[in-house]
């Protein structure tokens, strides 16, 4: 099986490197790297001498000791000295990716006085008076916490809360770009569930919803269910939901390439944690009947005694109708969709020659999938993986800051399935029937009409629901709004 990684820019470094004027050397420098697989992405003069020019030559690399053997190559190299060697991903996250910036400029005794003492007292007052007021009058109504224990982040595992933390860094990043939505990180050093619930509790009041990230299964399940029902702002586990969104919107584009629908489909998800728990029960919600979960003891089924807990219960209670016994392989037999959540190399392609017929499968472990693209080629009429270097990329960037988004806007209390379909089915409706093909079932995440079109239907299904108290439609003024 082909499980060679492919240079990427999270391997890029920037060689500066001191060239004696010699014919030929800038040649000799990118074969070198060619040669030991390195993928130049620019070239660049910074200074020139008498005899010698000073380049800085940036490459992508496949991993850190891609890296190291890319850097040896060069050195090994007459005329041609490595003065620095910079790692462009951790130059990026020095000082941390965010910052918090002022909405104003504090020039004068007047601003000063406005902004804080005295002037800011009569918006506290305000606030006293009618709570409410706290949406318009503080960063409440744009703000989000990103929460995490540091238990399960990325492939990472239980690396610990300060780990966690450039994570959780991106992930605000990526509210703000994607959505306009400020967010901040909140890395909690405990593991333990009522703690967690207690303090996102405690905090709370300055947040207009809580996305919980990178928290274990299935601990995860608990502590969302738990500020669900204790909180009156958005709860959302990105990790399931998220990533549930995508999936179900990729598979509606994907089920129209190949003629099939929903509620005809054999699914087999393989890995019941919390992005297989939620994407089975997204793909249940909009019309699936057979699906097939898989651990690494196999099939998951009613009576199964083995490596279970509360959640893998009601999952085989609600799930495999046909009571399907034995491993991946075997529960891959007749499959229509599969869906991987779990580990690198799991699957092969004899599991995919025995699918039905125009099989879709969505390799989703980072950053190997459970079977590479490569090997799928010529197997299935759709392939995804959550990878940005193939077709296909299931990625939550293309869920959480539109459905936040939308969330804040009506000021819903809460984020209910008919949001997270809403949000799936805007996603798949950004490709047009005319679009559609095998390579582009779901949109780029840099589209930026995804996040509008996200937020638009979520703030509709939230007004449908009930759960929006926000009246709608309104022209607001500031003054309407903030007068007391």
């Amino acid at each position: 099986m082909t499980n060679k990684p492919t240079p990427n820019a999270s391997y890029s470094l920037t060689l500066r490197v001191r060239i004696h004027n010699l014919p030929g050397k800038l040649g000799e420098i990118t074969t070198a790297i060619g040669r030991a697989g390195g993928d130049i992405e620019g070239i660049d003069i910074v200074s020139v001498g008498k005899d010698f020019l000073i380049r800085d030559i940036t490459v992508n690399a496949a991993s850190e000791s891609h890296d190291q053997e890319i850097v040896r190559s060069v050195q090994d190299i007459d005329g041609v000295d490595v003065v620095n060697i910079s790692d462009r991903t951790f130059l990026m996250h020095l000082g941390g990716k965010i910052e918090i910036a002022s909405k104003m400029q504090l020039k004068t005794r007047s601003d000063l006085s406005m902004a804080y003492t005295p002037g800011v007292a009569r918006i506290c007052e305000a606030i006293a008076r009618d709570p409410e007021k706290v949406y318009n009058l503080t960063i409440k109504k744009n703000m989000v916490a990103v929460v995490t224990d540091g238990t399960a982040v990325l492939g990472l595992g239980d690396i610990g809360p300060a780990a966690a933390m450039p994570v959780m860094e991106g992930k605000c990043q990526l509210f703000k770009e994607f959505g306009g939505v400020d967010a901040f990180p909140i890395c909690l050093d405990t593991k333990d569930p009522h703690e967690i619930v207690q303090t996102i509790k405690h905090i709370s009041t300055v947040f207009g919803g809580i996305n919980l990230e990178d928290i274990s299964a299935p601990r995860c399940f608990e502590i969302e269910d738990r500020l669900k029902e204790e909180l009156d702002i958005p709860v959302f586990h990105d990790d399931q939901h998220g990533t549930a969104v995508v999936v179900l919107a990729a598979l509606i584009n994907a089920l129209k390439i190949v003629g099939k629908r929903m509620e005809d489909i054999k699914v087999v998800v393989n890995g019941i944690g919390a992005a297989g728990v939620a994407c089975s029960k997204i793909v249940m919600a909009a019309g699936v009947k057979n699906i097939v979960g898989c651990d690494t003891t196999g099939a998951v089924y009613n009576g199964r005694t083995e490596n279970m807990n509360w959640v893998k219960d009601w999952y085989a209670r609600n799930t495999n109708p046909d009571a399907e016994k034995g491993s991946i392989h075997d529960c891959m037999k007749g499959a229509d969709v599969f869906l991987g959540l779990s580990a690198p190399g799991v699957i092969d392609e004899t599991d995919l020659t025995n699918m039905a017929k125009d099989p879709i499968v969505f390799a989703m472990a980072n950053p190997t999938p459970e079977i590479m693209p490569e090997d799928a080629t010529g197997h299935v009429a759709v392939m995804a993986t959550g990878r940005s270097d193939y077709p296909n990329q299931i990625n939550n960037v293309l869920c959480f800051p539109g459905i936040f988004r939308g969330a804040l806007n009506c000021r819903a209390s809460r984020i209910n399935e008919a949001m997270k379909l809403a949000a799936a089915t805007a996603i798949a409706d950004i490709i047009g029937p005319d679009e559609l093909h095998p390579d582009y079932i779901i949109p780029s995440v840099f589209d930026r009409r995804v996040g509008e079109a996200v937020a638009a239907k979520v703030e509709e299904a939230a007004y449908a629901t009930g759960v929006a108290r926000r009246e709608r439609a309104t022209s607001e003024s500031h003054f309407d709004t903030a007068v007391t």
